[in-house]
């Protein structure tokens, strides 16, 4: 109790299955006595693009843009567009981030990874010097709950879903320092009964209400690749 939550949602319809699992995360960690924060992607119209409008005030090298190099040297000094610095408040804050998505072409979709290069920026989320399990955002949980197009079957044909996710929760939770908990897959709701999708409801409602037993992953190579 008294834990604070973000969900980063990324889906344009409130009625999709997506919105479902939203939802429920929502009513039922508020239920244990979260303090829950959405941020709904598409309606807040995330700009996902990293330009040099994400920087108030002068450029450290007018010269020759450098993304990382501007915003890191904007950040020590403050000087990050204000829904930057919204977003990193909302993530200082949390205990547990749930990113919560439909799988575009075996990865997020394009909004959300915008919000990942914008948000994590160097000097807030990580340092060259401290990553991994020395990351900046450390004491901190993360959880990707996502649905895919294709069914268990078909991905189990062509390599293990936990390959997808080497970038995603290796290459950038872990980098910065956040611990993973198991990923939440929803495989192909559009394709299936009423009734399955009932159940893949329950089973996400149930996992909520003991997520905060749960123990992090083992973030190594050998979790997505063995």
């Amino acid at each position: 109790p008294g834990k604070k939550v973000l969900i980063v949602y990324a889906h344009q319809e409130p009625k999709s299955f997506n919105g479902s699992l939203l939802k429920i995360a929502v009513e039922e960690l508020t239920k244990q006595g979260c303090r829950v924060t959405v941020s709904d992607l598409y309606a807040m119209q995330f700009e996902p693009r990293a330009t040099r409008n994400d920087i108030v005030g002068h450029l450290h090298n007018s010269e020759e843009f450098n993304y990382a190099t501007e915003t890191w040297e904007a950040y020590k000094r403050g000087g990050l567009s204000k829904d930057l610095v919204e977003e990193q408040k909302k993530v200082q804050e949390a205990d547990l981030l749930i990113f919560q998505f439909p799988l575009f072409w075996f990865s997020m979709p394009a909004i959300l990874k915008g919000w990942m290069d914008r948000v994590l920026v160097q000097g807030f989320a990580y340092d060259l010097s401290k990553s991994y399990d020395g990351g900046l955002l450390q004491d901190k949980l993360s959880l990707f709950s996502f649905t895919t197009g294709g069914t268990k079957e078909k991905y189990a044909t062509r390599g293990d879903v936990r390959y997808l996710l080497w970038p995603m929760q290796h290459g950038i939770m872990h980098f910065c320092g956040v611990k993973v908990l198991e990923p939440h897959v929803c495989y192909a709701p559009k394709h299936v009964s009423e009734e399955k999708r009932k159940e893949m409801l329950t089973a996400w409602t149930q996992r909520l209400k003991t997520i905060w037993k749960e123990e992090p992953i083992n973030c190594s190579p050998e979790w997505y690749f063995k």
